[in-house]
């Protein structure tokens, strides 16, 4: 499932900090999406947004990310 997936990509950027990084700096999901891919995780866009529960917090994500995929 995409879900896990996802949460697996929020979890490894939690605890590698050149990937924190770079998922700080995306400013759109496009970015994201391939920060994940070439990462070695798949998923799609569709799959991080509500009714899904947020697998990302708001320190993880520009603040731009954060509005659009937390809903903050």
């Amino acid at each position: 499932m995409a879900i896990k997936d996802i949460k697996a990509f929020a979890d490894k950027a939690r605890t590698d900090a050149a990937l924190k990084e770079k998922l700080i700096a995306c400013q759109k999901v496009r970015e994201l999406l391939t920060l994940a891919k070439d990462s070695g995780f798949n998923f799609i866009e569709d799959e991080m947004y509500p009714p899904n529960e947020p697998q990302f917090t708001a320190d993880q994500l520009s603040e731009k990310l954060a509005k659009a995929l937390l809903r903050a």
